[in-house]
């Protein structure tokens, strides 16, 4: 066996198993930060801190403050504590894993992935992309952001999914990536068709499904059929993963039931977004289980893709 291609030998099981306990901390704890994020946008208090970055309206901590800063002061506050979890998963990858190990590569990226994620975020502050801005940049800027999450939280996933394994055993299986890619990509694409949906659902709360067709609406409204149809065909799409994949042993199963039931709830939030008008607890709501249906799909598409010949952690073996 080569070296340097097993744990080093003073990590012990129990070590790597905290550590697979961060990283699944880490994201949850990220989806939640997402979640608020969403109700930061749909409130319309992303503009509470002014056009100030990193400070909220010129303070470290804002005194004093109306409601719509305390509830992005807190988004950021949230975010920073992500940052922090992301940065912390990355150095004890580093220093308990060995070279080339996936679960590494996995962290390094989610690094990586957060300073674009918090750059972004500062952008739409600074630009003013926030609140009632109705503007042809922000809604270029949103699949640019929901796009970034995304990978965000497959990262951190990758890296939760991967720490415990053995990276010799990993087998790769290239027949089933086309499928399950497609998937991915379809699933980022409808996730940023439903980023501009939700800014048209914040920025015109009482407009109709018949303004989506009118020419004489505003392009956000316009837009947000394509969510609906690129939703259905995303369920088709997955559906025929989740069929494929059951076929795959007990770790491929898992992980196809996550998909499938998640993504079955949210066609059914979806269909509700649309009767209820979307408010904003709803829009909450849907957008956790869209993380669901991502951070799943990404982890049937790892299994399915590289799977693992042995599963748990290997011990330290001779060279």
């Amino acid at each position: 066996m080569a070296a340097g291609s097993v744990l080093k030998p003073e990590t012990s099981k129990p070590a790597v198993r905290r550590v697979a306990q961060l990283a699944w901390l880490t994201l949850l704890y990220n989806v939640g930060v997402i979640v608020w994020g969403a109700y930061v946008r749909a409130t319309g208090a992303g503009a509470g801190c002014g056009n100030h970055w990193p400070l909220c309206n010129g303070e470290a901590i804002p005194r004093g403050a109306r409601l719509e800063t305390l509830v992005e002061f807190s988004h950021r506050a949230s975010s920073g504590l992500a940052a922090l979890l992301v940065g912390g998963l990355l150095v004890v990858c580093w220093w308990l894993l060995p070279k080339r190990h996936p679960a590494r590569r996995a962290s390094l990226l989610a690094v990586l992935l957060m300073v674009t994620e918090a750059l972004l975020g500062a952008a739409l502050v600074k630009f003013q992309l926030v609140a009632q801005d109705r503007s042809l940049a922000r809604a270029l800027s949103l699949p640019i952001h929901s796009t970034n999450t995304m990978l965000l939280l497959a990262a951190i996933a990758l890296t939760a999914c991967w720490v415990s394994l053995d990276p010799v055993a990993l087998r790769p299986h290239w027949g089933n990536a086309s499928l399950a890619l497609t998937g991915l990509v379809t699933i980022l694409v409808t996730t940023a068709a439903g980023a501009i949906a939700a800014l048209g659902d914040t920025l015109f709360p009482h407009a109709t499904m018949v303004q989506d067709f009118s020419a004489g609406s505003h392009f956000l409204l316009r837009l947000r059929v394509l969510h609906p149809a690129l939703a259905l065909a995303t369920a088709v799409m997955l559906a025929l993963l989740v069929v494929r994949a059951r076929r795959q042993g007990a770790r491929a199963r898992r992980w196809a039931g996550l998909v499938g039931v998640a993504m079955g709830c949210q066609v059914f939030l979806g269909v509700l977004n649309l009767a209820l008008q979307a408010p904003v607890w709803l829009q909450m709501l849907h957008l956790a289980v869209a993380d669901a249906v991502w951070i799943g799909a990404v982890l049937l598409t790892a299994e399915t893709v590289l799977s693992p010949a042995i599963s748990g952690t290997a011990e330290a073996q001779p060279t």
